[in-house]
């Protein structure tokens, strides 16, 4: 059976800036999606470049003191190395100085001309340089180009004219009869709007005695062709417009990706291109919003701009790539900012997924020397298994409607589910009891067989992560069960003896500096000779204890004693505790404790800690000194106030 064909595009950037947070999203985004059709079972084609004609790259060009070709080279250079740095796996990137490129602008722009659709006339109207487009009136505010704020410029010329016009009762009706063709609604109903007055003819040439940085129009060379009439032509171009096997093969299954910015030419002047040249409409249009930056439009003079290649050095490839999918619903202006970032990585990353891969290693490690085990048979733990099909359902639906973050939260409830899972069975409890031993293997091994599904899931989000994952697992990420959702989606394909292979933290947590306010002042030190001694009652005020939470523990390195405990109080903080000798970490992860949540933070071997744990002097059942734990009631949100 033949497989379905997907070709998914991100717009092709434009070189006068460098990459940045923006085209980072959109390029992250087209990956992942590809990936996920893969998964799915799709035959994919992904394709990027840079768009590189035009006035605004003279300009740039000019400010830099060098010729325009030149100029393109180096920004184009900037955008296909950034890529490989967030994981990009893109099958071809374009440039519309490409020769091959070049020759289908100048094919299609003869065909539409033999057709009738390009005329020649004079035209006066209000240019903005910024868009290198004329504008309306009412497209103005205050009588500026509302993206680039700048009165546009009038001018009066001789140029050819697409008749953009005649199509346009055609692209509404098409438009109204898949309401797939452009996503979100709220953008199809926005093109609609538009499509509501009468459309004009659109400018699609510049005289080369003005601009020469252009292709050149095959029937009069004393024009070039205007930016859109070349740079939409990419994505035909990049398949191999139009007897290649790829076009015939990929187009009908084409998606454009693209910011809210650039609607209006995707929406509607590409679609009546394609209709004036007799070319089938692409499939779909997906449209995202925009990235503030701590509630604030990214701007070079507001110095907000991000990096690419910072955000990799900072965070890391994998938790950039979460967080930018996770935050942002595709279609609405979403807000970066690094405590979001952190927060993102230390509460869903390292302390939701790192924590349950680590400790869930770590027991098949203890308990089953470091190899899968095999399950009672007739113990199917059927709740945690619908848990996992309720997953793919919905992450199939979600993601394959540009719902990332949806997707990504039903998959982080089956995370959740896997965690309640260890502590309500308590593996360390059924290892201490002999006549469990079965049953201590089925939930090892369903937590295996959770991971594995979790790898699966998270291949088109995260990678590297993924295959990090299956690396522990003992799996091949070339294995046959781990290419499609199809062939790896069922419960219970991870193989009894395997053998693991031991890995680091999937997911480091990144200290937060603590907040001046948030300190209050220190305990007196608990010493024998303080023992009993009394203190007012204002001083017993000062002390903040509050119930936390833990939601993730793991052993400080070249210490016996010290646990580095993630905790919610309600806010997520890190606390190093001395109790390594009296509790293992995975005893410990969905607990309720008490701490002085008001502690001076102090650093114990490297690592800030935030607060201090009580516990009460015992001893084990072999009469050993012990730590205790006092018992607090689950049912106590975390930073319920001890009073």
């Amino acid at each position: 059976m033949s497989r379905k064909a997907t070709y998914i595009t991100t717009p092709i950037y434009y070189v006068n800036a460098q990459p940045h947070l923006g085209h980072a999203y959109s390029t992250v985004v087209a990956d992942t999606y590809s990936r996920f059709c893969r998964l799915r079972g799709d035959d994919v084609r992904f394709q990027t470049g840079t768009d590189e004609h035009g006035d605004k790259i003279v300009e740039a060009a000019a400010k830099e003191g060098v010729e325009p070709r030149r100029y393109v080279d180096t920004i184009a250079a900037l955008f296909r190395d950034t890529w490989p740095l967030l994981n990009i796996g893109y099958d071809r990137f374009i440039r519309t100085t490409d020769e091959d490129h070049i020759a289908v602008v100048r094919q299609i722009l003869q065909k539409v001309y033999d057709g009738g659709d390009i005329y020649f006339s004079q035209y006066s109207g209000l240019y903005c340089t910024g868009c290198e487009r004329f504008l309306i009136e009412r497209e103005l505010v205050d009588g500026k180009c509302p993206d680039h704020l700048v009165a546009p410029k009038e001018i009066t010329e001789q140029n050819y004219f697409f008749s953009m016009s005649k199509y346009q009762q055609r692209l509404i009706d098409h438009i109204r009869s898949h309401p797939e063709f452009v996503t979100p609604e709220r953008y199809r109903n926005e093109v609609l709007s538009f499509l509501s007055d009468p459309l004009e003819d659109l400018c699609i040439s510049r005289p080369a005695s003005r601009l020469n940085w252009g292709i050149r129009l095959p029937f009069d060379d004393k024009y070039v062709t205007y930016v859109w009439f070349d740079a939409l032509i990419n994505y035909l171009t990049g398949i191999g417009y139009p007897d290649g096997p790829r076009f015939s093969h990929y187009w009908a299954g084409a998606e454009h990706l693209i910011a809210k910015d650039i609607l209006k030419p995707h929406a509607i002047y590409w679609p009546t291109m394609l209709m004036a040249a007799g070319i089938d409409l692409y499939r779909k249009l997906h449209v995202h919003g925009y990235w503030n930056v701590d509630e604030t439009k990214m701007s070079k003079s507001l110095g907000n701009v991000i990096r690419p290649s910072q955000l990799v050095e900072d965070y890391g490839v994998d938790t950039f790539r979460y967080f930018s999918l996770r935050e942002m619903s595709f279609g609405l202006d979403a807000s970066f900012s690094h405590d979001a970032v952190i927060a993102r990585n230390n509460a869903d990353l390292a302390n939701d997924l790192g924590n349950l891969f680590s400790r869930s290693l770590s027991m098949i490690e203890k308990y089953c020397d470091s190899t899968v085990p095999r399950p009672d048979a007739a113990d199917k733990d059927r709740e945690l298994q619908d848990a996992a099909r309720t997953m793919c359902d919905s992450y199939l639906k979600q993601m394959g409607d540009f719902r990332f973050h949806l997707g990504l939260q039903a998959v982080w409830e089956f995370v959740a589910a896997a965690n309640r899972y260890i502590v309500h069975n308590e593996p360390w409890a059924l290892a201490r009891d002999g006549q469990q031993q079965p049953r201590l293997q089925t939930v090892l091994y369903n937590l295996a067989e959770s991971l594995r599904l979790l790898a699966l899931v998270l291949k088109p989000v995260m990678p590297g992560t993924a295959e990090k994952m299956m690396r522990g697992l003992g799996i091949s990420p070339d294995s046959e069960e781990m290419q499609t959702l199809e062939q790896g989606g069922r419960w219970g394909l991870s193989m009894p003896g395997t053998r693991l292979v031991k890995i680091r933290n999937l997911f480091p947590r990144i200290d937060v500096k603590p907040r001046k306010e948030a300190v209050k002042p220190e305990l007196p030190q608990d010493t024998d000779q303080q023992a009993g001694q009394t203190i007012e009652f204002d001083q017993f005020k000062a002390v903040d204890l509050r119930v936390a939470r833990v939601v993730g523990a793991e052993r400080v390195e070249k210490s016996e004693r010290l646990l580095k405990l993630s905790v919610l109080a309600p806010e997520a903080r890190t606390i190093v505790s001395g109790i390594a000798g009296s509790y293992a970490p995975e005893e410990l992860v969905g607990r309720n404790v008490i701490i002085v949540a008001n502690l001076k933070p102090a650093k114990l071997m490297g690592i800030v800690s935030q607060g201090m744990v009580l516990t009460a002097q015992g001893r084990d059942e072999n009469g050993k000194d012990r730590f205790i734990l006092p018992a607090v009631d689950q049912s106590v949100e975390p930073g319920g106030r001890i009073a």
